[in-house]
């Protein structure tokens, strides 16, 4: 489990069918195989790790023909800058939301307007997505846990403030991209329970 609260930013640097090397500022003695790292959202399992560079490492991850299916990872070449999450602890802070690293699907950016210091970024969810971004609703975009603004159809707007797209991938982000969603986990059980009172 995650919380959405991206810890560092990575890099790929290297790619070779399924496996993915990634350069972090993670100590290396403090990932273990078989850790659970979200990248870009999509909790990954750690295969390989070495030291790379000052106190950073660089991890491997497999990824499978059905994570690339639902994800942006297909489209992922080196030098790909990644939000990265270590995976929660008894005891850490909840700081952002309820997050399980299981990517639902492909959100476009549709526009970006900045609003004094912060960026109002609108996005397109596919329309299978639409019904679970709700006002002042919890999401989660390449891993970031934000806060759905409005929604109209199936766009909806989220605020990004400094810190965020300072501290996190958020600042690269252009018109036409392309980010993981993973729709509110309350909110995919309430949908469910919902069909089976239908």
């Amino acid at each position: 489990m995650f919380t959405g609260i991206i810890t560092d930013v990575g890099e790929l640097i290297g790619r070779e069918g399924g496996r993915f090397a990634i350069r972090s500022g993670y100590a290396p003695e403090g990932i273990a195989i078989g850790a659970s790292i979200a990248c870009n959202g999509t909790c990954l399992s750690v295969v390989t790790v070495r030291a790379d560079g000052r106190n950073g490492s660089a991890f491997t991850v497999d990824v499978s023909n059905e994570t690339l299916s639902k994800t942006t990872l297909d489209g992922w070449q080196v030098g790909e800058r990644i939000n990265l999450e270590r995976a929660l602890k008894a005891g850490d802070e909840l700081g952002g939301h309820i997050v399980s690293g299981h990517v639902d699907g492909v959100a476009r950016i549709i526009d970006l307007k900045g609003d004094d210091d912060s960026l109002r970024v609108t996005l397109e969810l596919p329309v299978h997505l639409a019904p679970y971004a709700a006002p002042k609703g919890s999401i989660a975009l390449d891993g970031t846990s934000l806060t759905v603004n409005e929604v109209s159809g199936n766009r909806f707007g989220v605020n990004l403030i400094p810190v965020t797209l300072t501290q996190t991938t958020w600042g690269r982000k252009k018109r036409g991209d392309e980010v993981n969603v993973e729709i509110d986990l309350f909110a995919r059980y309430v949908a469910r329970i919902m069909e089976f009172r239908a």
